[in-house]
C-alpha cells in the first residue's frame, strides 16, 4: 500500500471461536482483537488503515495476514515470530449476556517489545499514518507489550501523529490497581479518548456519564467519546457536550461493537468529518455490528452505513 495511512491500529489479533446459541457445542471461527477489529472497521468504512502487531508462526497466523490482505488493511508493521503463538479466543451466550474466555498467555503478541531489534521496525510504520490507535487491552496483555504502547506514544507525539485511546478495561486482564496509574499516564498523551460508563465506574469508582466526563477530562483528555452500549454516546469537545442517541435495532451479537465504533469513528475524521458527525456514524456502525455473528463478519460497509441513517432520518 503506497502513500500515507489514515490511521494505524496496535494491539494483539487473535482467531475467535463464537458459542451456537442454537447448540452450545457448535463454535463458529472468526477472528478478533479490539485494535485488529477496528482497523478492519475503518478499512470498510473506506480509510487506509494499517495494524502492527506479532503472530505466531502458525496456521491462525496465516489465517489473519489472509484476513487483512482481503479487506486491504497494510501489514507491514506485523511480524511473524518464530516458534509463538496467535492467540485465540471463545465467545459464550448466557442470560447475562456474552462471555469471553482467553488462551493468550505468552502468545506472540504478548511478546512484543520496543527493546527487540526485530520488532523495531514494525513501529516505524506509525511515522508513516495520520493517527494512531492503541487500546487497555494493548497494555493489559504483558508488561512488555505495556512500554510497546508506550512506545508508540511517544513516536506518534515526536511524529505529529494524532493518537486514539480505547480505554477497553477488563478486569480478568489486569487489576484497578495495577491499570489505573496506566490509564493516569496514557490518557493526557492521547488527543482522543474513548472510555465506556461502565468501564468508568469500575476503574474510577465515577457514577453516570456526567462524572465519566469529569474523570476523562480531569486526566487530561482533550476529546472525549463516551459510549453508553445501547443508549448512543456523548461527545465532549471544545467545552461542549453532544448526546448522540442510539440507533435502534435488534441485536443479535455486540462481540466488537466498540470496537467498530472507533473504527467508523476515526475513518470518518481522516474523512473530513467534524467529531460529532464523525461519532454519529460511529454509533450507527456499531448498532449495524451487532446484527450478526463474530467481531469482524458483521461489520458494515460505508453505504451500509449511510443507507441506515438516511433511513433513520
Amino acid at each position: 500500500m503506497n502513500g500515507r495511512l489514515d490511521l494505524v491500529c496496535l494491539g494483539e489479533a487473535m482467531v475467535e471461536f463464537n458459542q451456537s446459541r442454537d447448540d452450545p457445542t457448535h463454535y463458529t471461527a472468526g477472528f478478533g482483537g479490539d485494535t485488529s477489529n477496528c482497523a478492519i472497521a475503518a478499512a470498510r468504512i473506506g480509510a487506509r488503515s494499517g495494524y502492527i502487531t506479532q503472530l505466531g508462526d502458525d496456521v491462525f497466523g496465516q489465517q489473519l495476514q489472509a484476513l487483512w490482505c482481503h479487506e486491504k488493511v497494510d501489514v507491514t508493521g506485523v511480524r511473524v515470530l518464530p516458534g509463538a503463538e496467535t492467540g485465540v479466543y471463545f465467545v459464550t451466550h448466557g442470560p447475562q449476556g456474552h462471555a469471553f474466555t482467553y488462551r493468550r498467555a505468552n502468545s506472540a503478541a504478548s511478546r512484543m517489545s520496543p527493546e527487540d531489534a526485530g520488532f523495531a521496525p514494525c513501529l516505524q510504520q506509525i511515522a508513516q499514518a495520520r493517527a494512531l490507535h492503541v487500546s487497555g487491552i494493548s497494555q493489559a496483555i504483558s508488561a512488555s507489550a505495556r512500554d510497546t504502547v508506550f512506545a508508540a506514544l511517544a513516536l506518534a507525539r515526536e511524529r505529529g501523529v494524532h493518537v486514539s485511546y480505547d480505554l477497553n478495561f477488563r478486569p480478568r486482564l489486569w487489576s484497578v490497581e495495577t491499570a489505573r496509574p496506566v490509564v493516569e499516564r496514557t490518557v493526557p498523551l492521547c488527543d482522543i479518548f474513548l472510555p465506556s460508563v461502565d468501564e468508568a465506574e469500575l476503574l474510577a469508582g465515577t457514577r453516570g456519564p456526567e462524572q465519566a466526563l469529569q474523570w476523562a477530562h480531569g486526566l487530561g483528555a482533550p476529546t472525549v467519546l463516551l459510549k453508553l452500549g445501547a443508549e448512543g454516546c456523548w461527545v465532549s469537545h471544545a467545552g461542549q457536550v453532544t448526546r448522540l442517541p442510539p440507533h435502534r435495532v435488534q441485536p443479535v451479537d455486540a462481540t466488537g461493537a466498540g470496537d467498530c465504533f472507533a473504527g467508523c469513528l476515526l475513518a470518518r475524521l481522516a474523512n473530513g468529518d467534524d467529531v460529532v458527525a464523525a461519532a454519529r456514524a460511529a454509533n450507527v456502525a456499531a448498532a449495524l455490528s451487532t446484527l450478526g455473528v463474530g467481531a469482524v463478519a458483521p461489520l458494515p460497509t460505508w453505504p451500509q452505513v449511510q443507507a441506515a441513517m438516511a433511513d433513520r432520518d
